[in-house]
């Protein structure tokens, strides 16, 4: 059996932020005050709101998932601190970035404090730089100085973009002036919005990798076994090599609506892809692009349905 790789899931103690002027934090069971509605966050059960890693690797070990990478997003909070603890006691089960706020300037200062701390990947959730009231470009210069240092210190860029082309032009001159930089676009592209194969097509470049944290919300109109979702892995794999692209869950948002083990068993079940493509796209590019070491074997467990 091939590794099982999360490339794209979230955890924190406690959210606590604001963004476009709208709060975001943590209630109960599950629940968060999210920028004037209150939203579902978490399962239920989660009663204190506390998105652990422990919890995770509950259901990780029982989905037979070998490794998760640690992302981030401002809607969450800093949770810097938290997630070096994390990769520090799980050190070959986790893979975490951390993260600055690029929404005001100073943050050069900031990533190269996160790379003195031992983080090996820095995100920026780009699509929230895109805002009514105004806009930081990718390329403003203090940015561009953050990608030489990370491409230097080969420091990987997790990045989510904004709908379809909106950002494309700024990361194709990231990718010409820092040629080396490792690069992981989330969201698959933000797949079901029109245009998305343009953030597709940026992984023709050497470093540059698509991950799928969130097809599943993306697809949920549609919903399980996700057809779509794997007719768009396909389209995507014609257009840069299976080879480019990674599984993600967006763990924990994403299990509110199906378990763990559904956010990715609709590629295994699905007869659309080979057994090559399943194993490239599941576990083996992503072992492969963040170096991952000493992964466990999961066995599986009976449920007590069967």
């Amino acid at each position: 059996m091939y590794p099982i790789i999360d490339a794209h899931a979230h955890l924190w103690l406690h959210q606590e932020a604001i963004v476009e002027g709208k709060k975001i934090r943590t209630l109960e069971n599950g629940r968060s005050e999210f920028m004037g509605e209150i939203r579902q966050m978490i399962p239920p059960f989660l009663v204190d709101g506390r998105n652990t890693a422990e919890a995770f690797l509950a259901n990780m070990d029982y989905a037979q998932v070998s490794a998760a990478v640690i992302t981030q997003e401002y809607i969450d909070g800093m949770q810097n601190e938290y997630l070096l603890k994390v990769e520090q006691q799980y050190p070959n089960r986790f893979f975490c970035c951390g993260m600055v706020d690029a929404r005001k300037p100073g943050y050069y200062a900031h990533a190269e404090a996160l790379i003195a701390q031992g983080f090996r990947a820095i995100k920026i959730p780009a699509q929230r730089l895109v805002t009514a009231a105004g806009r930081v470009w990718l390329t403003e210069k203090e940015m561009m100085d953050m990608f030489r240092l990370m491409e230097k210190n080969n420091i990987i860029l997790s990045i989510d973009l904004a709908d379809g082309a909106e950002q494309v032009a700024e990361m194709k001159e990231i990718i010409a002036e820092c040629p080396s930089l490792k690069i992981a676009i989330g969201h698959f592209g933000m797949v079901t919005r029109e245009g998305w194969q343009e953030q597709i097509k940026l992984a023709r470049n050497e470093y540059v990798r698509i991950e799928s944290g969130g097809i599943t919300w993306l697809f949920n109109d549609e919903f399980y076994p996700f057809t779509g979702a794997v007719r768009a892995i396909q389209e995507a794999a014609g257009l840069v090599g299976m080879e480019k692209l990674m599984w993600g869950s967006d763990y924990p948002r994403t299990i509110v609506a199906i378990t763990y083990r559904m956010s990715y068993d609709f590629v295994i079940k699905s007869n659309l892809l080979s057994e090559e493509e399943k194993s490239l796209f599941l576990g083996k590019n992503a072992e492969a692009f963040y170096g991952l070491k000493n992964l466990p074997q999961l066995p599986y467990i009976k449920n007590m349905s069967e």
